[in-house]
């Protein structure tokens, strides 16, 4: 599997292309993905697991995306961490 990219948000909201981190990726989903259930009735929401999970300092953190509509922003962390995932 190819690896992820962790771009830093910048303090006025526009992401730093210069300085991307590659992250090892591993896939582990969740027991209601391998069933094919939806984290939520939608599929929308603020914070969404994935089914990625990435070495970030050593330690291993799931994945999660805020979707609304038909794009998402995947980070690590909490979303006003700014640890965007590409």
């Amino acid at each position: 599997m190819d690896n992820l990219f962790l771009q830093n948000v910048r303090p006025n909201g526009s992401i730093d292309h210069m300085s991307p981190i590659e992250l090892e990726t591993k896939i582990k989903p969740l027991w209601w993905q391998e069933r094919g259930l939806s984290f939520t009735a939608s599929g929308y929401g603020e914070r969404v697991p994935t089914s990625y999970m990435v070495n970030y300092h050593n330690k291993w953190r799931r994945v999660y995306c805020a979707i609304y509509s038909n794009i998402g922003t995947c980070y690590i962390g909490k979303l006003s961490d700014n640890l965007i995932i590409n």
